[in-house]
C-alpha cells in the first residue's frame, strides 16, 4: 500500500508513511472488507460513511504537519491536534504517531463508539473520542496546532474551528458543491502572512486538488 503510494503519486512524505507503515488499516474495517483492507481506494464503515483511500489520508495528513518548516513532524510530538470526523478511527490512529494528543469528534454515535472501543484495544492511548458535532470543535481543550476535516464542507468552515487553531496553526478541509472538492490548507494569524483571507482577515488558503468526500454533516442537518 504504501509502496504504491510513493510510486504512483510521488508523494515524499518519509514521517506519514512510516505512521501507516505502523498502522494496521484491516484493523479498522469489518471482517469483510479486510481483503480489500490495502487496497488504495475507499472502505464503506456503514452509515453512509467510507474510510478514505490510503492515498488521501496519506496527502492530507502531510499538508497537516508540513508548515513549510523542516522535520515539523518531529516537533508536533509535543503539540496537540483536533480531528473533526472519526469515521472508523483510523485517520486518528495515524495521527497519534505525529502529534502528543489527538482529540477527534463523531457525529455518528455508532460510530464514534466502535472507534472509541477499537482505539482503546489496539492501545491507542493518546487519542481522545468524543460523540457530537465537530461544528463546535473541542472548546475546553482548545486551542490547537493543526485541525483535520475529513468530510466535505459546501463553503463556509466553522468559526469555531477557527477561533479554536492557534495562532500560526494549520487546518486542512476539503471544500466545494458535490462529492468532488478542492482540499484546501489553511494558516492561521503572522504565518498566513500579508495576503491574508478569510473571516477577519485571520488566515490565507491554499488549493490543492480535487478529492472526493462524504458531506460534512452538523447537528443542524
Amino acid at each position: 500500500m504504501v509502496e504504491e503510494i510513493k510510486e504512483r503519486y510521488n508523494l515524499d512524505a518519509p514521517e506519514v508513511i512510516s505512521a501507516m507503515l505502523q498502522t494496521p488499516r484491516d484493523k479498522f474495517v469489518a471482517k469483510k472488507y479486510r481483503d480489500i483492507a490495502y487496497e488504495d481506494r475507499p472502505v464503506s464503515i456503514g452509515y453512509n460513511q467510507t474510510m478514505s483511500q490510503p492515498y488521501t489520508v496519506a496527502f492530507m495528513t502531510n499538508l497537516l504537519i508540513s508548515h513549510g518548516r523542516p522535520h515539523f513532524a518531529k516537533a508536533a510530538r509535543g503539540k496537540k491536534v483536533l480531528e473533526v470526523g472519526t469515521g472508523s478511527g483510523y485517520q486518528a490512529a495515524i495521527l497519534s504517531h505525529l502529534f502528543k494528543k489527538v482529540y477527534t469528534i463523531e457525529i455518528i454515535r455508532q460510530l464514534a463508539d466502535r472507534a472509541q472501543k477499537r482505539l482503546k484495544k489496539l492501545g491507542y492511548k493518546n487519542v481522545n473520542v468524543r460523540q457530537g458535532s465537530g461544528e463546535w470543535g473541542w472548546e475546553e481543550e482548545a486551542p490547537f496546532d493543526a485541525i483535520m476535516v475529513t468530510a466535505g464542507i459546501e463553503k463556509d468552515i466553522p468559526e469555531a474551528l477557527i477561533d479554536q487553531l492557534k495562532e500560526g496553526g494549520v487546518l486542512v478541509v476539503p471544500i466545494g458543491e458535490g462529492s468532488d472538492k478542492v482540499m484546501t490548507k489553511f494558516t492561521k494569524g503572522k504565518a498566513a502572512g500579508p495576503e491574508a483571507s478569510g473571516p477577519e482577515g485571520k488566515i490565507k488558503s491554499q488549493k490543492y486538488g480535487i478529492f472526493n468526500f462524504v458531506p460534512f454533516v452538523s447537528e443542524s442537518n
